[in-house]
């Protein structure tokens, strides 16, 4: 096993599980924080001896349900979702974040796939980037969520499910 240290919170035990099938959909909507995430993402894959992850690239956060059940169902042991929701001045955010978070966990608990959740929901630019793992951000969400779903897939299998 790896270890990650994120800028906050306590040590990741990554799991070396070069067998599992792992895939990745991303947004592109608020590319920089979005590559950002999937940068963090590919990391932790890498540490965890995958080598060829499944990427998927969408035009935004809504969609990443839909992507996450197809690649679900298609044999993955863990899917990954990473991207970004920025609160404006309508209800526009809250039916976004509502409709993809109600969205991924209707894939994981559908499928029984671990989905990673690496969505950001945040108030301005600022906090995105801090929670992006871009240089000087405090935390790296892509790479908390990979290490979160692989790790759940782990624990599956260990269950003997």
């Amino acid at each position: 096993m790896s270890t990650h240290a994120p800028h906050t919170g306590p040590q990741i035990q990554v799991p070396h599980v070069p067998h599992l099938r792992v895939a990745v959909v991303a947004a592109r909507w608020h590319e920089e924080i979005t590559t950002g995430l999937l940068d963090g993402a590919l990391r932790a894959l890498a540490d965890a001896g995958i080598e060829e992850p499944q990427v998927v690239r969408v035009p935004g956060s809504f969609e990443l349900p839909v992507a996450a059940g197809r690649l679900a169902r298609g044999g993955f042991d863990a899917v990954v979702a990473l991207g970004m929701v920025l609160q404006g001045t309508t209800a526009h955010f809250e039916y976004v974040c509502h409709g993809v978070t109600a969205g991924l966990t209707q894939v994981a608990t559908s499928t029984g796939v671990p989905v990673g959740f690496g969505v950001l929901t945040c108030s301005d630019e600022a906090q995105a980037r801090d929670r992006a793992g871009l240089p000087g951000s405090r935390q790296d969400v892509g790479y908390e969520a990979t290490v979160a779903a692989i790790s759940t897939a782990v624990a599956l299998a260990g269950a003997g499910v």
